[in-house]
């Protein structure tokens, strides 16, 4: 099962701060979205390269979002990538998808 994403990391950078927590939620439904496109261009295209440096701007959102094990997958992946692998690329997406769907609801 892979894990739910959550806010609590952002709740507490935020703090009392709601117009700050509101601005970090912004800044990642219109990142997210271009960059899980991003991802699944380069993938397609084997573009093995690119498709590591776009993993390790998701990787950051992963702790963002308090997801440690999607976090050390993708730091996993990312090496793979700079090989030439893509094993990891079925459970990669699922993480994207489960992070799409959150963003749409909070």
């Amino acid at each position: 099962m892979i894990e739910q994403p959550n806010l609590k990391y952002v709740d507490d950078l935020a703090g009392d701060d709601v117009a700050f927590r509101q601005q970090f939620i912004t800044i990642l439904k219109e990142e997210f979205p271009k960059e899980r496109e991003t991802y699944i261009d380069h993938v397609e295209n084997k573009r093995t390269k690119e498709t590591a440096a776009i993993v390790h701007k998701l990787k950051h959102k992963f702790n963002i979002l308090g997801m440690e094990e999607a976090y050390r997958l993708a730091v996993t992946y990312e090496k793979e990538l700079l090989e030439g692998q893509i094993t990891a690329d079925a459970k990669f997406k699922m993480i994207l998808d489960t992070i799409a769907g959150y963003i749409k609801n909070i």
